[in-house]
């Protein structure tokens, strides 16, 4: 989840929903409330481990950062040198989450189709949006913070993607993170921790009263984010007065328009390999999910 949370359009709430966790993972965020600090305050542990999932969070949270950390400078460094490869893999994992994800909705029927519509549509249109400029005010990060984040934990809507539009990917997850800023970190951090909070308690919500028309519009969210994930695309530059804006002395990206490939030559077939090697992966992690029960506490 981590890792898929640092890749522009890649949500590491599909990979929580393709390990069968999410439901669990929503539940457990949710549990962070009075009745935890209560707890925090009587120095109950054991009974503060038990209401918060302890034994399931803190893995899943370790994780998490563990993979952000370890991963921001590869990334970089990947983007930068084999943008098409990367894209390819990724474009391939998401495309067979659409299935396997659409497959746990048990009812197929008007409702749950018309979820489905929704999502995508809103997908596409989160796409489609022109990024913001960067802004390092502390109260617009606190605001990303709580974006991002909603958008983290929503599959198919990639928190790092939302950062792009919000004009903050670059400040937040490679300056921010590379170089330790904490006077960008803190104040997003303290908006995904209001954010994940609040929005946990909707999604459990949903989950308890509307199941299948939700997994079926987190389904759709994850088919509509399809179109960022396209391999071959060309960067379009914000321009300000007829000129192209820089950041630190390198051109900053608007959007990507994408585009058909113009040869197919070896770099072509490697990156429909590393596709198929994304497909895989999903086979695999669904594979491995199925004979590991981790969706109840």
């Amino acid at each position: 989840m981590g890792a898929a949370n640092v890749i522009p359009g890649v949500s590491g709430g599909t990979i929580a929903l393709i390990t069968g966790i999410y439901e669990r993972l929503i539940n457990a965020i949710k549990s962070f409330d009075m009745t935890a600090l209560k707890l925090l305050f009587k120095w109950r542990w054991r009974a503060l481990a038990k209401h918060i999932d302890l034994a399931f969070v803190l893995p899943v949270g370790l994780g998490l950062v563990a993979a952000v950390l370890s991963l921001a400078k590869l990334f970089a460094f990947l983007f930068k040198n084999y943008p098409v490869f990367i894209w390819a893999y990724f474009f391939g994992l998401v495309l067979a989450s659409v299935y396997f994800v659409g497959k746990t909705v048990k009812k197929w029927y008007w409702a749950t189709y018309l979820s489905f519509l929704i999502g995508t549509l809103i997908a596409i249109a989160v796409t489609i949006l022109h990024p913001a400029v960067e802004n390092d005010n502390p109260w617009y990060l606190f605001l990303n913070g709580i974006i991002a984040i909603v958008s983290m934990i929503l599959p198919g809507l990639s928190g790092s993607f939302v950062l792009i539009l919000l004009g903050n990917y670059q400040l937040v997850a490679i300056d921010g993170i590379n170089h330790f800023n904490l006077k960008v970190l803190l104040p997003f951090a303290a908006g995904a921790v209001v954010g994940l909070i609040g929005f946990s308690h909707i999604l459990s919500w949903l989950f308890k009263r509307y199941r299948h028309q939700t997994i079926a519009l987190l389904t759709g969210f994850i088919l509509g984010s399809l179109s960022i994930l396209w391999p071959w695309k060309k960067a379009v530059y914000l321009l300000q007065d007829g000129q192209v804006v820089t950041k630190h002395g390198k051109p900053v990206v608007s959007y990507y328009e994408q585009i058909l490939p113009a040869h197919f030559d070896a770099g072509f077939w490697l990156a429909i390999l590393l596709m198929i090697l994304g497909i895989i992966s999903i086979v695999w992690i669904e594979k491995v999910s199925s004979n590991n029960d981790l969706t109840t506490s």
